[in-house]
């Protein structure tokens, strides 16, 4: 990797990848709040200082004013490997863990740092309905929710969760086949709390 002066380095015309609007306007004040983070994922270009992978971080660069960025050289790529990297490189090959980002990150940071998050991830009833179903009456097995709680609601919430998952009774929960353990546990709290009030 090497700094050099960002007017040494051509963006790609032929990058079929693009960022518009506020998501740009969401990189660009990325890169001003964590320049660092341009040193861990530099600009790669071609020996024509072509940008092969981080076109729109070159143009967010430029937006925010930096006069220099990293870059790394894939200079002994053919033309056909360049435009195999270029696509490869704007493509998602995994898939986000949904339920590990609802419960151990926090949503709003998400949504800054510029990721797109599931429509039934709001718990707006006019978007869900009254059961919280999803969005238009579809219906689905499995949906998820986020709640945005105080720090000691949180806390308070997660011991629940660890506490009755420590249960016996909690073996023996109907599931309806739902893997997600924290989902049945707050079910299970629930139908307590229900049982209760009768």
């Amino acid at each position: 990797m090497e700094r050099v002066d960002i007017k040494q380095v051509r963006s790609n015309p032929d990058n079929p990848r693009l960022i518009k609007d506020y998501k740009f306007e969401k990189l660009v004040n990325s890169i001003k709040e964590f320049p660092q983070m341009l040193d861990l994922r530099p600009i790669v270009v071609n020996q024509d200082m072509i940008v092969l992978g981080g076109n729109m971080r070159l143009k967010a660069c430029e937006e925010a004013g930096l006069t220099e960025v990293p870059i790394i050289f894939a200079d002994n790529l053919t033309p056909e490997q360049e435009k195999e990297f270029i696509i490869k490189d704007n493509s998602s090959f995994g898939e986000w863990d949904w339920d590990l980002l609802a419960n151990q990150w926090n949503t709003d940071q998400l949504i800054d740092w510029g990721m797109d998050l599931p429509k039934e991830w709001s718990l707006d009833p006019e978007e869900l309905g009254e059961d919280f179903s999803l969005a238009d009456g579809d219906r689905e097995p499995f949906q998820q929710m986020t709640f945005k709680l105080a720090d000691e609601q949180a806390e308070q919430i997660k011991n629940a969760l660890d506490d009755i998952k420590k249960l016996e009774e909690f073996k023996y929960v109907e599931t309806f086949a739902n893997e997600n353990s924290n989902g049945n546990a707050l079910y299970l709290i629930i139908m307590q709390w229900a049982e209760q009030r009768k």
